[in-house]
């Protein structure tokens, strides 16, 4: 597979895994975007022990760990928390379908970090289980257990929501 293919498959799910993680369209672009430009520059490293996608992924990880210790992070998630309490609630902003997604969103990000990670990367940056394992130092089948875990957990917690 050329590297034009490659962007063009894996770009598209790095971007969710890092809107997910920031919920920032820009940080995601960039994040995004400096994963890449990392990749181009530092191939050379790359020893085949994992996938491309694994090892981008990696780097991803990496990336993102640095966004959060930033400032910019700090004054990002200041910045919509303002905006959102300014904002007034009208019924034509409230789509069933961005009310669905935010809270399950809510309810991913009341997981722990671990378990973040693994529904993540997972749902949005669609690897497998064995590639998960790999950026995480897990076995296959510890994260494969987790995830379903994790699943049941997110599927009893809606459940309990939408029987309100």
């Amino acid at each position: 597979m050329g590297l034009e293919e490659l962007y063009k498959e894996i770009q598209p799910k790095m971007y969710a895994f890092f809107y997910v993680k920031t919920q920032s369209r820009e940080a995601a672009e960039d994040l995004t975007q400096e994963v890449f430009y990392e990749a181009v520059k530092g191939h050379g490293s790359f020893r085949g022990d994992s996938t491309v996608r694994t090892w981008l992924f990696g780097i991803a990880k990496h990336k993102l760990s640095k966004y959060y210790r930033s400032k910019k992070y700090g004054q990002e998630l200041a910045a919509k928390l303002a905006a959102e309490s300014r904002e007034s609630v009208t019924p034509e902003k409230q789509v069933l379908d961005r009310e669905d997604r935010d809270i399950l969103l809510e309810r991913i990000f009341r997981l722990d970090e671990g378990s973040q990670e693994i529904v993540t990367l997972r749902m949005y940056a669609e690897l497998s289980f064995r590639e998960i394992g790999h950026i995480i130092g897990a076995t296959e089948n510890s994260v494969r257990v987790r995830f379903h875990r994790i699943k049941l957990q997110l599927h009893k917690e809606l459940e309990g929501y939408y029987e309100r």
